[in-house]
């Protein structure tokens, strides 16, 4: 199922990004009875087009293989939950939503942001492919599709009357193989003066950044702003706004209307952030070809110290079991002879093991029993909010570690 041309442009992929190796899927968590099976691992290397300049990821598994049961609840991360909560404040506002409003959210997850819209009394409808994360939001009354959204299910809502005033994708973009069905999708169920809002991780956050964790085989394309205005520009939509987030490590929020919606209006932001990525050479393909040494260092760094802790004599552990934290220690080679094991707030991964590493899973109370000299805080992008969490480890003398963008102690 590999790849050979751009999932968008069809133009052929010449250009490597950044080849990190090999990797099971990120979210493929085992069991105990699991761990004596053969476990298929697959080619963790991502190109960029030199037409339309869109980062991807060959594709060796279908979304049904790695979506259809999904371990990664939104509802888990407060500061996550914090996000969106004033997002749906933001958007009632300046969307004037009221009573007779249709929001509509694609994947939805567990409804941890639909929930907040349908707590102000407006309609919502989720859209979510894993059914055990749908059933959650189900069980909660969020009327909730366990569907792929594309064409199909967008006409399928078009018949039934069911346009969005709002349309809601964060973290999605990343995760369609079809670029072009999944956006035209988008189109044809918003309303003739709706608004498209979606988040995803900026590309050159991420070059900047050195985070090449944000590349595992859930994430399939990795955008510019510049590349995504292309995408959704082909399909007739308009990027009339976007705002720069602090979310997973640097985020983008866009805002899209059809082209012919005169109601909107471009905001300034748009051409300023379109002149600073041309300014840092996002449409030059030499600049995509900096970022394997970054990697390259920050695996070699966090190497060394990991083999020292251990040459010392002290004990490090890790914190969470994200997508991103099984490419890091996969393609560092950790393993429980570095890392004795993680914790994780969420009941859905403990008991299990981490792909590829098997490193064992534990809830977070496992810290303060074996009271650790170093936690290494595997979702860096919340760090904030896992130091708070974990303030106590302070009592014995315990620092948290940061992998990325560099190693640091704290």
């Amino acid at each position: 199922m590999a790849i050979i041309c751009c999932r968008f442009c069809g133009h052929g992929l010449n250009h490597e990004f950044v080849d990190l190796g090999v990797s099971p899927l990120s979210n493929s968590f085992l069991r105990s009875d699991q761990l004596n099976q053969m476990e298929p691992f697959y080619p963790l290397r991502t190109f960029v087009c030199e037409k339309c300049f869109l980062v991807q990821l060959e594709m060796f598994q279908s979304p049904d293989k790695i979506f259809s049961d999904y371990a990664y609840f939104s509802s888990f991360s407060e500061s996550w939950l914090q996000h969106v909560e004033q997002y749906t404040r933001m958007a009632i506002e300046r969307f004037a939503l009221g009573k007779t409003s249709l929001v509509v959210e694609v994947a939805s997850n567990d409804g941890y942001l639909l929930n907040f819209f349908m707590q102000q009394g407006l309609a919502v409808l989720g859209v979510e492919p894993a059914r055990n994360v749908a059933a959650m939001a189900q069980a909660k009354g969020i009327p909730t599709l366990v569907r792929f959204f594309g064409v199909q299910i967008a006409c399928e809502l078009v018949q039934q009357g069911r346009l969005a005033d709002l349309l809601v994708a964060n973290n999605v973009l990343a995760h369609v193989p079809d670029l072009n069905d999944f956006v035209a999708g988008l189109k044809l169920i918003l309303k003739p003066m709706g608004t498209i809002t979606l988040e995803f991780p900026h590309l050159f956050r991420m070059i900047a950044g050195g985070q090449f964790d944000t590349v595992y085989h859930e994430h399939f394309s990795y955008f510019s702003f510049l590349t995504a205005q292309r995408v959704f520009e082909r399909h007739g939509l308009t990027l009339y706004d976007v705002e720069e987030l602090h979310t997973h490590g640097g985020s983008l929020r866009v805002f899209a209307a059809h082209a012919d919606d005169t109601s909107k209006t471009r905001s300034s932001r748009v051409a300023d952030l379109s002149r600073w990525e041309r300014s840092l050479g996002c449409e030059r393909i030499e600049t995509y070809g900096t970022f394997h040494e970054k990697v390259r260092t920050v695996k070699r760094d966090l190497l060394k110290f990991l083999i020292k802790a251990r040459e010392d004599g002290q004990r490090v552990v890790g914190y969470g079991a994200p997508a991103k934290g099984n490419t890091l220690l996969n393609y560092c080679g950790i393993r429980s002879d570095l890392l004795d094991f993680t914790v994780d707030i969420s009941p859905h991964k403990q008991g299990l093991f981490l792909p590829g590493t098997h490193i064992p899973i534990y809830a977070p109370e496992k810290i303060y029993a074996v009271q650790p000299d170093y936690v290494l805080i595997l979702p860096w992008n919340i760090r904030r909010e896992i130091m708070e969490q974990l303030h106590g480890i302070r009592e014995w003398g315990g620092r948290f570690v940061i992998p990325i963008p560099k190693v640091e102690i704290v």
